[in-house]
């Protein structure tokens, strides 16, 4: 029996949360969220502000929700939609840091320019 490295369950938990983020779209309506804070805003304003609407951001939500970076929550007649995992996007950005420039020239910067 194989065993899962803590690596290939990063591994595998990353792929997870770049599929749900492999759309324009949901990449739009998760900027739009982590820019309105941790109040998130009502999901009428959240589809005048990304210009995505009815069932197609339903739809959205959903996948993005079921990965853990939004929630969705009822408040009165309202539905208030926010980003959630800011900690998870910023593992999510050091694990594509976190071994930056590891196999390159040592006379190349990270930012691909010669030293000399």
């Amino acid at each position: 029996m194989k065993m899962i490295s803590d690596t290939d369950l990063r591994l595998e938990q990353a792929a997870s949360t770049f599929a749900a983020l492999g759309s324009e779209q949901r990449l739009t309506v998760l900027r739009t969220l982590v820019r309105a804070g941790p109040g998130g805003v009502t999901i009428g304003q959240l589809g005048e502000r990304t210009g995505i609407t009815g069932s197609t951001l339903t739809h959205h939500m959903k996948i993005l929700a079921q990965a853990g970076l939004v929630r969705q929550e009822k408040q009165g007649r309202s539905i208030i939609c926010a980003a959630v995992a800011y900690e998870e996007l910023r593992d999510l950005a050091g694990f594509l840091l976190r071994e930056c420039c590891a196999d390159a020239a040592p006379d190349i910067t990270p930012e691909g320019h010669d030293h000399g």
